[in-house]
């Protein structure tokens, strides 16, 4: 774990305009920075970012956070990675807190294998671009393949020479652990201690882990395969897991999560294929089968995977493994297979990028639905091979399960009833058991209350805070802005004796907020003020609470800002950047007053009228008292009421 003091100076060095501006291109407008959303497609620029209170906001989508949360989002990494990340480009050295000795070996382990993997990449790079075999062989092989160098660039890839240990004796060379070195994959032992290159003669594929690190390599032959293996890559170790990662992950992320689409491919050249014809959303399986792991790392940016393989018999099985994964996971797959025997690298380069783009729109086909044409092809007349369909359908529409998916999963029965030509209650009966059935092997039951709590706990997650949903009323919207102001303005002197914050926590007295979620903000507020720990907007905006980051977002950023004309067109007087906070502080209670006031007058006026004589003369002293507080603050403020 990362220690607080570290977590604490990456905090103090943050600059979000920095941070966000190697993403987005950013203009100044007024105080803060506007620039067209990373998230969400977007001509007109609605992305919001705030240097004073170190924050960002889409108007567009509604996407929110801190320069930490902008790294997570953006990046798709965890709390600890985005830390690790901002400390990376900020110099910071992370301590950690205590761990075992053993953990010490693996990180220890696990960074080495990361430089020694970047020494090599350099080094393949070199060889492809600078040396005349290089030339001669692995880039004239890549151009005829139609790839270009600002390509092969962005990917890093790279050339190992057919010598026998061109690459050994720079690692040697460079004082690289020779234990370490078989463990990438790079090098292996020959006669017990000489070691050669692995990866001969062969072009080479970087893999990046999300965060942009080079985990392993893919080597691939130049020409055909024919005694040796088309691919090999790197071996399994403290970095690369082949079932936890798919090739292209990093610099499709962006693409993904804007076009909320992911397309799936087999091969690495696949993938750079049409990264240059300017596909960026699409990655690849390494033409292994699906595992949850990579399903899941999909998830992180979208739900909607479509699946592109070869058009032939050994292509459908690829792409029909771990479909029902895929289910469970909640993805929307889609499929479409390529035609004429070719694959989506030839097939881009043959008919171009927007013919591309149209048949994959065009010819998308319903994954259980076309495993469905599949396989009754496969049966044929044969009853019992249907009647084995007919199980097999209904055990991958069971696996549709999430309580949002149910209206998708009766038109999955609708339409496969259909197409297998059997009763559609049926199917749905059969669907239920193999449900119940699947219940009933769990080891561990549930109880009904057990089961209860954890709809309870699955309704509340499924819940999430919009900015503003809950801030509706007249009267919320006013206990809105005393938080702005209480932020914005709280250490202020307010008088000579008092701060804003004290004069607003004697002005709530008499008139306490109402909606809870701003009550916790108030009382957390207070708390931490009446400890001197000078409570601002930053102080909420990092805290670990989702939901209070959003509501502080919320309360404090708005799309607008006094345009700068204003000064120009009263000359001799600041507009735009005087101080109007004690105006503001007094005329934000006041309001605030008057609005708890006036429903206090509607109350009073309908207690009145249901009251009995003996009520009636104190609903009427209530209604003068009333009166007499809205005169007071009105001639306190200069407020005017409007009717």
């Amino acid at each position: 774990m990362i220690t607080p003091s570290t977590i604490e100076q990456i905090k103090s060095r943050l600059d979000i305009i920095d941070v966000v501006g190697e993403f987005v291109k950013l203009k100044k407008r007024g105080s803060n920075y506007l620039g067209n959303c990373p998230f969400h497609n977007e001509k007109t620029p609605s992305f919001t970012v705030s240097p004073a209170k170190e924050l960002y906001k889409c108007f567009g989508c509604g996407k929110s956070g801190n320069t930490i949360t902008f790294v997570m989002e953006h990046e798709k990494l965890s709390y600890v990675e985005a830390l690790r990340w901002l400390a990376a480009r900020y110099n910071i050295e992370v301590e950690e807190t205590q761990v075992s000795n053993e953990q010490k070996q693996l990180i220890q382990v696990a960074d080495s294998l990361y430089i020694i993997n970047s020494f090599a990449a350099k080094f393949f790079d070199n060889q492809l671009f600078n040396t005349e075999d290089g030339q001669a062989i692995a880039m004239s092989y890549l151009k005829q393949r139609g790839f270009r160098e600002e390509i092969l660039k962005k990917f890093q890839i790279g050339y190992n020479p057919a010598q026998r240990d061109t690459l050994a004796k720079e690692l040697i060379g460079n004082q690289f652990n020779r234990e370490l070195l078989p463990r990438t994959g790079l090098v292996a032992v020959r006669n017990e201690t000489e070691l050669v290159d692995n990866y001969r003669g062969r072009i080479i594929f970087p893999i990046h882990s999300n965060s942009g690190k080079i985990i392993g390599f893919g080597a691939r032959v130049i020409g055909k395969a024919e005694k040796a293996p088309k691919y090999i890559n790197t071996p399994e170790n403290e970095l690369y897991s082949k079932s936890k990662i798919l090739y292209g992950s990093y610099f499709a992320r962006q693409a993904i999560d804007k076009q909320d689409e992911c397309l799936l491919v087999e091969g690495y050249t696949d993938v750079v294929s049409l990264h240059q014809a300017g596909i960026e959303n699409v990655v690849a399986s390494g033409g292994t089968s699906l595992t949850i792991d990579q399903l899941r790392l999909v998830k992180k940016y979208t739900s909607n995977l479509t699946i592109i393989y070869d058009g032939d018999s050994a292509g459908i099985k690829a792409a029909l493994r771990g479909l029902d994964m895929a289910l469970e996971e909640g993805l929307n797959v889609k499929l479409v297979l390529i035609p004429d025997n070719e694959d989506p690298d030839s097939y881009v380069n043959k008919v171009g990028t927007a013919a591309f783009q149209q048949f994959i729109a065009n010819n998308k086909k319903d994954f259980i639905l076309f495993q469905l044409e599949v396989m009754l092809k496969d049966a044929g007349t044969d009853l019992t091979k249907k009647n084995t369909l007919v199980n097999q359908i209904a055990e991958t529409i069971s696996k549709i399960n999430k309580a949002e998916d149910f209206t998708k999963q009766q038109e999955y029965i609708k339409q496969c009833a259909a197409l297998l030509k059997i009763d559609e209650a049926g199917l749905i009966t059969l669907v239920n058991k193999i449900k119940r059935d699947k219940v009933a092997k769990e080891d561990k039951k549930l109880s009904l209350d057990e089961l209860n709590n954890q709809l309870t706990t699955d309704q509340q997650e499924t819940s999430t805070l919009d900015d503003t949903s809950f801030l509706i009323s007249a009267d919320e919207k006013q206990e809105q802005n005393i938080i702005r102001v209480l932020l914005d303005f709280g250490l202020n002197q307010f008088t000579e004796t008092e701060t804003v914050a004290e004069y607003i926590f004697a002005g709530l007295q008499d008139f306490p907020f109402e909606n809870p979620q701003l009550e916790q903000l108030l009382e957390r507020y207070k708390t931490e003020y009446r400890q001197g720990l000078e409570p601002s907007t930053k102080t909420f905006l990092y805290s670990e609470d989702k939901e209070t980051r959003e509501l502080v977002i919320a309360i404090t950023l708005f799309p607008y800002e006094l345009s700068s004309n204003w000064d120009k067109l009263y000359v001799g007087k600041t507009i735009t950047n005087q101080d109007n906070s004690h105006q503001d502080v007094l005329t934000s209670m006041n309001y605030y007053k008057l609005c708890k006031l006036k429903k206090m007058f509607k109350q009073n006026q309908i207690d009145l009228e249901k009251a009995t004589k003996e009520e009636a003369t104190l609903l009427i002293k209530i209604h003068f008292d009333l009166q007499k507080m809205v005169k007071e603050i009105t001639k306190e403020g200069g407020t005017v009421i409007l009717k």
